[in-house]
């Protein structure tokens, strides 16, 4: 049952981005072009409500469906998050695409972004190999 509801809420997500053009490839060009402030408002707004969840989460003490508490580790930024920054962005800008409207872009019938998905689930599986011997 709780797969199903993460089901239900993850096509719920995927209908708000197409809705709201966040998965609209002409958009993102904008906002790398800085012609727009459409997607910078999103991603701004999408910070400011993740910065409130978390602090929400840590300050009444959120439990996980099992009821253990939801722990947030800190970690420290060094050279393989910058790396892994740079890779992500060039991804985001040759495909257009950040993971997230990639599900909503191949769902839409667009194959295209059918092969950019399976490029970043199997580069998800490359980094769970190779994950020990990058940089930290």
């Amino acid at each position: 049952m709780v797969y199903f509801i993460v089901m239900l809420l993850g096509i719920f997500f995927g209908m708000i981005l197409t809705n709201g053009e966040v998965t609209s490839w002409f958009r993102i060009q904008e906002m790398f072009r800085f012609d727009s402030f459409h997607m910078y408002g999103v991603i701004g707004s999408a910070i400011v409500v993740g910065a409130l969840s978390m602090l929400l989460i840590k300050t009444i003490g959120v439990r996980s469906m099992q009821g253990e508490p939801v722990v947030i580790e800190t970690k420290k930024l060094g050279k393989g998050t910058a790396i892994g920054g740079i890779i992500f962005g060039i991804g985001w800008g040759l495909t257009g695409a950040c993971p997230g409207p990639l599900y909503a872009l191949a769902g839409c019938g667009y194959p295209a972004f059918l092969i950019a998905l399976l490029s970043a689930v199997g580069g998800t599986l490359v980094y769970g190999l190779v994950r020990d011997k990058l940089p930290r």
